[in-house]
């Protein structure tokens, strides 16, 4: 076969092949998105209310996950900053057990944290007698949001770290620049998309965090468990108010920072 018999038969299969390719997207974007419009027409706009409690699951979950994350940033950011620049014997060894709470089931992490930190426990005994209970308490919600979040952060922590060149850095330490000033103005800014995608991530598991929150913290009880509940007493139509209300605080900052990273060529 000729040269330009092969580029004639290739250019007659481009289209279909780009047809195909082009439906078979269409097809698992519908598959993906038909959930959520299913959402808007099921949602009984004229007769939308919230149903008792759901404002106080709101201000729990608004504020516990703010303080979640606020916790995560400032144990994971150091973290994900070591695992980036140090190599030493055994960092696979870290590696596979920074994953162990990412690749555990949520509900199986539950139960994990109540055998450590519940009242009959060694470690829950001794915080209970210095006055910390980590059973359906605030700090038991906020534990097990931090365990729910924190392995993401850290995970795209650590890969923005990775991303800054090492030359930048050794530049500016034969400028006179010491490790921690370094940090502040060079690795850091040069980080700060995928630390604030990594901040997102956490953000959004933090906010819808149920398996780990069911069996720490039923109480006080946040948007997930809410929903649960407003399931199981009240129906289906009421938890879509409260599930519009999920989407509109916990979505938009993650979908934000993925159309800016897909802008710049991140991913």
């Amino acid at each position: 076969m000729s040269h330009g018999a092969a580029v004639g038969i290739s250019a007659g299969r481009q289209p279909s092949a780009r047809w195909i390719a082009t439906a078979t997207a269409a097809t698992v974007l519908t598959f993906l998105l038909a959930p959520f419009a299913a959402l808007v027409f099921a949602t009984d706009w004229h007769d939308f209310h919230f149903a008792p409690g759901d404002l106080a699951a709101i201000q729990v979950s608004l504020f516990y996950s703010a303080l979640a994350l606020a916790l995560v940033v400032l144990a994971g950011t150091p973290l994900a900053w070591w695992l980036a620049h140090y190599c030493y014997r055994g960092k696979w060894l870290v590696d596979a057990l920074l994953l162990l709470p990412l690749l555990t089931p949520p509900l199986a992490m539950g139960i994990l944290l109540s055998s450590f930190y519940g009242p009959y426990s060694p470690v829950g005994g001794l915080l209970s007698q210095a006055g910390l209970y980590l059973t359906n308490t605030a700090s038991a919600f906020v534990l097990a949001q931090i365990y729910g979040a924190m392995p993401y952060y850290v995970l795209a922590a650590r890969a923005a770290f990775e991303g800054v060149p090492e030359e930048l850095e050794q530049i500016s330490r034969t400028l006179g620049r010491n490790r921690w000033q370094t940090f502040w103005r060079v690795t850091l800014p040069l980080a700060r998309l995928g630390l604030t995608a990594g901040v997102a991530l956490a953000w959004v598991r933090a906010m819808g965090e149920f398996g780990i929150v069911l069996i720490v913290a039923y109480f006080p009880q946040g948007i997930p468990v809410k929903l649960w509940v407003n399931l199981e007493d009240m129906g289906l139509s009421a938890v879509y108010p409260l599930l519009w209300i999920f989407f509109l605080v916990a979505v938009p900052l993650p979908l934000w920072l993925g159309l800016r990273s897909r802008r710049q060529g991140m991913f």
